[in-house]
């Protein structure tokens, strides 16, 4: 028997209150069924999708039914209840099936059997049809009336604004992958190279490769590489700029180092190994990138260890902005700090900052790591760094993001 109709409001509330249940971000599918078949004293709950032809069952509740109806299960959508309630063969609410003339057209009537049923179309944004949502019990029940029905239509409308958003993202990671593809199998990815400065002889010294993306629209570098993260590419898009970058090493002054960035997935699965495979690892710096956490610093030192041996040197990007960049100090040993901009920004005005600056200096010179001050962009900031002691510098003051050719002469001077 269903519970009362206020019983099944406040239900419904209680859904509603949960955390993270707005608009945004709807209840569960399993929790919506699982409510409206307890609310309503049915047996089983599901949602069906129709699929050429056929009706799959996506989500499905069956308490303590001896039925087994499993997500992904289908059947001829012809031989349903489901696509004759929407067809209006079928009411959308039937307490008593045996006694449904069109209802028992349907073997399953008898072999389940059917009793009661309940079932509304869902209705996605566009208008178009995507299933349904229906409950059933195996006995009838007389006392379902269209108030109960209306309840089950305000819990199909939140399953179709749920289904709407997996929709939606499927698309969105769709396109997102269609996009990465034309990135990695064409020239869309190039790379520019922003100098770095020794404060002491004015020379480059060395280069941080950056990379950049062409295309209509403009999209900025982290957004590709977000998007590469959520579609599970992010190491092909790493490696394949990481391998643009060194192939234009050789053409450097051999004192010329070079800076790669890599992220934690990169290096532990050892895509960074491979694409630094025959490389002179003593010119090259690896800052490792914070698009994603950092899970296991072991594990990433694990795998840095043999590469350090050879030379290879580890930078910290960012070292200041906050906690996750003293982590990466900390623990991943780097010979080479980089001063994130916030610092850089006004050192030369701000006693706060040049007091950090100092601080780190201080760090720097106590573990035996070089020091970088990122974000340079006027010669009074040059000017203040120079004076704390940092022997590294790179920023607009110094030096845009450039081309290769641009970089190389840089070299030449």
């Amino acid at each position: 028997m269903h519970t009362p109709l206020a019983d099944v409001a406040d239900g419904l509330a209680g859904l509603s209150a949960l955390p993270g249940a707005t608009p945004a971000h709807r209840p569960p599918l399993a929790r919506l069924l699982q409510a409206i078949r307890r609310h309503m004293g049915m047996d089983v709950a599901f949602i069906s999708e129709f699929e050429r032809g056929r009706r799959v069952f996506r989500h499905v509740d069956i308490g303590e039914a001896r039925l087994l109806i499993r997500p992904g299960d289908g059947d001829p959508l012809e031989e349903s209840y489901c696509v004759r309630v929407v067809d209006g063969r079928l009411p959308e609410l039937i307490p008593d099936a045996s006694v449904n003339a069109e209802a028992l057209t349907l073997p399953v009537t008898r072999a389940v059997p059917v009793g009661a049923h309940m079932s509304v179309p869902i209705r996605l944004a566009d208008g178009r049809i995507y299933g349904t949502f229906c409950c059933f019990s195996h006995a009838p029940d007389l006392t379902l009336t269209t108030r109960d029905l209306h309840v089950v239509r305000v819990f199909a409308d939140l399953a179709a604004a749920q289904i709407q958003e997996d929709l939606n993202a499927s698309e969105a990671r769709r396109m997102a992958a269609q996009r990465i593809d034309a990135a990695l199998q064409s020239d869309q990815l190039h790379m520019v190279f922003q100098p770095i400065v020794d404060l002491h002889t004015s020379r480059v010294v060395g280069f941080e490769s950056l990379a950049r993306f062409s295309g209509d629209p403009y999209r900025t570098p982290d957004l590709w590489f977000s998007e590469a993260g959520l579609v599970g590419r992010t190491v092909e898009l790493e490696s394949k700029a990481i391998r643009l970058a060194l192939a234009r090493l050789g053409e450097l002054p051999a004192d010329v180092y070079l800076t790669v960035n890599a992220s934690p997935e990169l290096i532990i699965q050892g895509a960074l190994a491979e694409a630094l495979r025959g490389q002179p690892l003593e010119r090259i710096v690896v800052e490792v990138t914070e698009h994603q956490a950092i899970a296991s610093y072991a594990a990433v030192a694990e795998a840095m260890a043999p590469l350090q041996r050879e030379g290879l040197r580890i930078a910290v990007d960012d070292a200041g902005a906050g906690y996750a960049s003293f982590r990466h100090v900390l623990d991943l040993h780097p010979q080479i700090i980089k001063l994130d901009i916030s610092i850089t920004h006004a050192i030369d005005v701000d006693r706060s900052r040049r007091a950090l600056a100092a601080a780190l200096c201080g760090f720097a010179r106590e573990t035996g790591c070089g020091l970088v001050a990122e974000g340079v962009e006027t010669q009074a900031e040059l000017d203040a760094v120079r004076t704390l002691g940092i022997g590294r510098a790179q920023g607009y003051h110094l030096g845009r993001p450039m081309n290769f050719q641009d970089a190389k002469a840089c070299t030449a001077h």
